[in-house]
Formats: C-alpha cells, sequence, structure tokens
C-alpha cells in the first residue's frame, strides 16, 4: 500500500500557511522543525493535505484527529485555534495523520465510533457501524414499542452495535448475539463491558443460527455480509484494504448469506414474532420475494434509510395451529 512521500526538492513543511501541501509530509515537532504550527493552520494544512490523498472529507477528519492527539473535543479545537502546538504534540498528531492519508478509516485510527446512543471500540476485526444500521435498530424499536420482556437474537454481531443498542434501549430481557469470528466476539464482549451491559447480552461463537438451535425468539435480526465480489474494485480503499472481507462480502451477488438467514428463520423466530434484515442496495426485492415465498411470513416489507434506499427489509412470523404457520400466509 502507498505511503505518503515527500519530493527531495521540497521542504518538510510548507513554506506559507496557505500553500499547497502537495508533495509535503507532515510536520515534525523535534528539534529543528523551525517553524510554529497554531491548532488552525495545523487544521487548514491537514484537511488539504488529506484531500490531496484523495480523503472526501479532509478537513473534519483532520480535526477529529488532531483532536485526538490533544486529549480533547474535537469542537473544543476552537476555543483554542492560534494556540501552538509543542513539539510533543505535533509528534503525536503527525503519525495519525499519515495513517489517514493512507486510507486507514478514521475509526480504527482513534478507536472508536459513535452508534445511536453508544461509543464503541472498533478495529479491523470489526466493521464499522454505519448509520444505514441505526435505521435497522430505529425500526426493531418501532415495531416493539409498548411490549415487555422479550427475546432477540442478533447474528453475525460484530462489534455487538446492534445487540448492544436493543439491550441499551429496548424491552428486551435475553439478547443472544452470534458471529463466527472469535476476534469479533473479543471486541463486541469488551464493548458490552464498557456499556455496563456485559450481564443483558450473551454472546455465542458460531455461524449464524448454529449456535441457537432448538431456541426461537421474538425478535431475530442482522446486519449481515451483503456485498458481491463483483463489486469490491469500486469500493473505497477505506473499506476494501481494511475492513474484515468475511463481515464485508457474500458471494458473487451479494445475497449467499441473506439466503440463507430468509431460508432458516422461520424455526426460529416466534409465532408473531419479528426479523428484520440489513440488505445492500437492490437486494430488498430479492429478499423480500424470497422471505415470501418461505409462506412462513404474515407481513413482509421494507425501510428506507436516509438516502431513500430500500435497507431493511422486515417480516411478521405468521401462526397457525400449534404455531405452524396457516396454508394462506403469504
Amino acid at each position: 500500500m502507498s505511503t505518503p512521500g515527500s519530493s527531495p526538492t521540497r521542504a518538510t513543511t510548507p513554506e506559507t500557511t496557505e500553500g499547497s501541501a502537495v508533495g509535503s509530509d507532515p510536520p515534525k515537532g523535534g528539534a529543528g522543525a523551525g517553524e510554529t504550527w497554531a491548532v488552525l493552520r495545523m487544521m487548514r494544512w491537514s484537511a488539504e493535505y488529506l484531500e490531496e490523498k484523495g480523503v472526501e472529507r479532509g478537513r473534519l477528519d483532520a480535526e477529529y484527529l488532531l483532536a485526538h492527539a490533544l486529549g480533547t473535543r474535537r469542537l473544543q479545537l476552537y476555543l483554542q485555534y492560534d494556540r501552538p502546538l509543542t513539539p510533543t504534540e505535533l509528534d503525536a498528531y503527525r503519525p495519525l495523520l499519515l495513517r489517514r492519508a493512507r486510507r486507514e478509516p478514521l475509526q480504527y485510527i482513534i478507536g472508536t465510533a459513535g452508534f445511536r446512543e453508544l461509543e464503541l471500540a472498533v478495529d479491523p476485526r470489526v466493521l464499522i457501524p454505519r448509520p444505514e444500521t441505526e435505521v435497522l435498530v430505529q425500526m426493531v424499536l418501532d415495531r416493539v414499542e409498548g411490549r415487555e420482556d422479550l427475546t432477540a437474537l442478533d447474528l453475525g454481531t460484530g462489534s455487538g452495535a446492534i445487540a448492544l443498542s436493543l439491550a441499551k434501549e429496548g424491552p428486551f430481557v435475553r439478547l443472544v448475539a452470534t458471529d463466527d469470528s472469535a476476534d469479533a466476539l473479543e471486541v463486541a464482549r469488551s464493548n458490552a463491558e464498557a456499556a455496563e451491559l456485559a450481564g443483558r447480552v450473551e454472546f455465542r461463537r458460531g455461524s449464524l443460527f448454529e449456535p441457537v438451535a432448538g431456541e426461537t425468539f421474538d425478535v431475530v435480526v442482522s446486519n449481515p455480509p451483503y456485498v458481491a465480489r463483483t463489486e469490491e474494485d469500486g469500493l473505497e480503499p477505506e473499506v476494501a484494504a481494511w475492513e474484515p472481507a468475511d463481515a464485508l462480502f457474500a458471494g458473487p451477488d451479494g445475497l449467499e448469506v441473506l439466503r440463507r438467514i430468509a431460508g432458516d428463520a422461520p424455526t426460529f423466530v416466534e409465532p408473531g414474532g419479528l426479523l428484520a434484515l440489513e440488505v445492500g442496495a437492490g437486494q430488498a426485492a430479492t429478499v423480500s420475494e424470497g422471505l415470501r415465498d418461505t409462506g412462513a411470513w404474515s407481513e413482509v416489507g421494507t425501510e428506507k434509510d436516509l438516502a431513500g434506499r430500500e435497507r431493511v427489509v422486515w417480516a411478521v412470523r405468521a401462526s397457525g395451529p400449534d404455531g405452524t404457520p396457516p396454508p394462506d400466509a403469504a
């Protein structure tokens, strides 16, 4: 992977505050650095530097990285924008900026990602939680509002974002979260402890429903892998080069794991219970049709994300005599 380099004919710092950062390396804080770098100047220079490396939100990312290096909040930077950075602070900040210039995700560099009411630890062992998944969680909470003492299963929990949010915000007395990655479960358990929710979620290792054979739940929810392998070349470097492939890709069309969940879910969802799945762009119709074809669901619907894309497919488990699907369920 390429790294930011400097031309041998250029200084290691820009000559002027507003000058171009092309070919320059981030300033060093050691002896002989020779320049004073105030907070605002550093943010401006870093923003240009990152944007020239292909980072779309260079200014915002630079602010987060500098705040992290200084041990403060991003907005606090504007209360001290003219304060000179010390050599120690420059030396703490420089490697963070270089990592982001190599297109390592911001969240992996600072080690955390916000998700609803949680601040989750993340690293390359798990996917970075995204706003689209917050829509999935909200949809589940809306559907179970007013109910009590429910059980839930989170398939492929990753960082634990879904399960921990449901534990914190929902009416669930029992939650189980599965993942076939021991590394991911280590991250999820750590997040549960940090959020003081360790006693609310039971983490089990195994693929999808394997760890819960013979059990049923009021809610089954999942953000499974759904990216097609054919789309890999079109992904941003932050995704393709850094996030775990097993949590991203699902066969040539991206539907491999979703099909497995849709086929097995009726066995694990209580009559009248809810199945909720995050899906990729253009996949909602296919997943919905597959669920209807099983005859096990009385309702099947979709929910749009903030960009207006059908991002969640949900279904309500039908129930006939003895909890079996009625013949006319569709």
